[in-house]
């Protein structure tokens, strides 16, 4: 849907975005399956549908994304957040190393703040 990656500048413009944050979820929560059986039949997983922040650690150095998750399970990386310091990340991923899904990590309550603080929310 998104011709380019956005940049932190670009989603402060968009009060959509900034809105929809999902400020709890996880990259596994986003995998998760829409439906599972249990013993008492099948037990169906909320929607998600919003923009959710990730820490990124394919590359080098950790990076900060923002990803679109639509309510169908479509799911793209909409912005790269070069701004946030890179001690920040770190600090996430040694909280988080036991919540690591395929390389992504959460974010930590001080990563939460810090973009709450850039984003003016």
């Amino acid at each position: 849907m998104f011709d380019e990656i956005l940049s932190l500048d670009q989603i402060k413009k968009e009060p959509y975005i900034v809105e929809h944050i999902l400020w709890d979820l996880h990259p596994r929560d986003l995998m998760e399956p829409r439906s599972k059986l249990t013993e008492e039949g099948t037990k169906f997983r909320d929607e998600i549908k919003g923009y959710v922040f990730y820490i990124d650690t394919m590359d080098d150095r950790p990076q900060l994304f923002l990803m679109r998750h639509t309510a169908m399970d479509y799911a793209e990386t909409l912005a790269k957040i070069d701004e946030v310091p890179q001690e920040l990340l770190s600090g996430a991923i040694e909280e988080n190393k036991d919540k690591e899904y395929f390389k992504m990590y959460p974010i930590n309550s001080l990563v939460e703040a810090w973009l709450k603080k850039e984003l003016g929310i």
